[in-house]
């Protein structure tokens, strides 16, 4: 894949026809054209907000079931990837989601915890979109990965049809009569045989069709796996270019939902609300560092930085901030001249006020879960990620969280869904059944939780997400100076550049 500066792409109906025959592939051959980097960004992003779409779906609904398969098909269509198998003129959506699939790939084969998410992620999305293919175009398909299986003879399956019904219980002898079943490499189908679910015979395993999608998805699995391997390993290449290097360093833990540097709501927080408003609209993280700031009259400086900068988001005034910092360190082991002179500066360089003047962005839920992780006498980070489980028991029995609950987050929690877990706790904190929003920032839960609690509902949820799919801050300008990609790592960028230093001090 090449980048350049100006979009050059501009293949005829034949070439795309060729280029990308099916709306569901495995990604074997990568791309070769000429794209933008701001189209290179864009790509990027909506692939991502369809992937952690359906890493939320399938933990809130049964996969495949009927609300499952309607809520991916319309987040498809909003972000403009290939929605309907049998659509023959979605060219330029294949495409997209075939550039995209790439682009993630060099963002997410640099630690095994992120292929993990990538893989399942991807195999959730192609299980959806295989579904959707008729007979003719599954034929088509296992012809153009070359996955192409014998089917067993009528005459041969007439001999061992009862052996085939009897390993497939829910068949009835009319059921084996009509259905195709393949003869398929023992290697191929380990999945089925571990669970007996086929007929083995001869080194070969017996799969009727309607199984036969656990064969396409090992395939899949097995070289998505390899291919991520494979791109780890040429990762340094990739980021000599310095115009790709810091967007792929931030897409693994990119925040790509409303911006809450500027808050329309800023003075109108009362400092003492604050206690209250922790209790009711804090989530888990904030709520944690705010009760051990009351408790111990001190944070250290991870803890300020992720504490400090949600109180400004949720509207805390630079005046405000200094004071309420102030009176609780004085309460401690600070005085008030040593915290004029150690910390308030760092407070007002966290406003904007000070240094190079930045106006520094609250931390998104995937920057709290993968960057600082805490240490001892540590209050920062995501209780889901990095507490003990059952220290995080304790904690939620403690906030009266009911028992049925307590175990729902921690499965969540077991299986690395550490923002679904979080939703969980939102859902059984207001008492709701379907929060309605993919959780992804701190500062969107208090601002959903105090919608909910005020009885204000929006009627589009989709209003939260920017209209459009391309970053608000991407401009021409910014290509055309080959400068690296601004909208998804500006505000990273400026959290991590400076920000630490004036928090040094514990």
């Amino acid at each position: 894949m090449e980048f350049s500066r100006r979009k050059k792409w501009g293949k005829s109906a034949n070439e795309r026809q060729i280029l990308y025959p099916l709306s569901v592939q495995f990604y074997v051959e990568p791309p070769t054209e000429n794209i933008s980097l701001i189209e290179f960004e864009t790509f990027a992003v909506d692939r991502l907000k369809l992937l952690k779409t359906v890493e939320n779906l399938g933990v809130t609904h049964v996969k495949g079931s009927e609300v499952y398969k309607k809520k991916l098909e319309t987040e498809i269509r909003h972000l403009k990837f290939p929605y309907h198998a049998l659509a023959t003129v979605d060219h330029e959506a294949r495409r997209k989601d075939h550039i995209s699939h790439f682009i993630l790939r060099l963002a997410y084969c640099q630690s095994d915890e992120l292929r993990r998410w990538f893989i399942q992620q991807e195999m959730d999305l192609f299980r959806y979109r295989f579904t959707q293919l008729n007979d003719d175009l599954i034929e088509e398909f296992l012809g153009y990965v070359n996955l192409k299986y014998d089917a067993i003879p009528e005459t041969e399956k007439t001999v061992i049809k009862d052996k085939l019904q009897n390993a497939t219980p829910s068949f009835v002898s009319s059921d084996v009569e009509k259905t195709v079943f393949y003869k398929v490499p023992f290697c191929d189908a380990v999945d089925l045989v571990r669970v007996r679910q086929v007929y083995f015979l001869g080194g070969y395993a017996c799969v009727p069709r309607q199984d036969f999608l656990s064969i396409v998805l090992n395939n899949y699995r097995t070289k998505l796996s390899k291919a991520l391997a494979l791109t780890a390993r040429s990762l340094p290449i990739v980021q000599t270019d310095e115009r790709l290097q810091p967007l792929l360093n931030k897409l693994s833990h990119a925040y790509v939902g409303p911006d809450y540097s500027i808050e329309k709501n800023t003075g109108k927080i009362s400092l003492e609300q604050i206690d209250a408003l922790s209790v009711k609209s804090f989530p888990l993280c904030m709520r944690q560092l705010h009760k051990a700031l009351r408790d111990n009259h001190h944070l250290r400086h991870g803890g300020r930085m992720q504490y400090g900068l949600f109180l400004k988001g949720i509207g805390l005034t630079l005046e405000q901030a200094l004071q309420f910092w102030k009176s609780e360190f004085i309460r401690g082991k600070v005085d008030a001249d040593k915290f004029d002179k150690g910390y308030a500066y760092s407070i007002r360089h966290s406003y904007g006020k000070e240094g190079k003047r930045t106006d520094y962005t609250p931390f998104s839920c995937m920057k709290i879960i993968l960057s600082n992780p805490p240490g001892q006498g540590d209050y920062h980070g995501c209780p889901f990620r990095h507490s003990d489980p059952d220290l995080l028991k304790q904690k939620l029995q403690s906030y009266k969280v009911p028992p049925t609950g307590i175990s729902q987050i921690l499965d969540l929690v077991k299986g690395m869904h550490y923002q679904l877990a979080c939703q969980k706790y939102f859902e059984l904190t207001h008492d709701v059944d379907d929060i309605g929003f993919s959780l992804n920032h701190p500062n969107q839960y208090f601002a959903e939780s105090q919608q909910q609690l005020s009885g204000i509902k929006e009627t589009k949820k989709e209003q939260r997400q920017p209209e459009s799919s391309q970053p608000k801050q991407s401009s021409q300008k910014s290509i055309n100076t080959a400068s690296p990609p601004s909208s998804l790592n500006k505000t990273e960028e400026m959290e991590l550049e400076g920000l630490e230093e004036y928090f040094a001090e514990d």
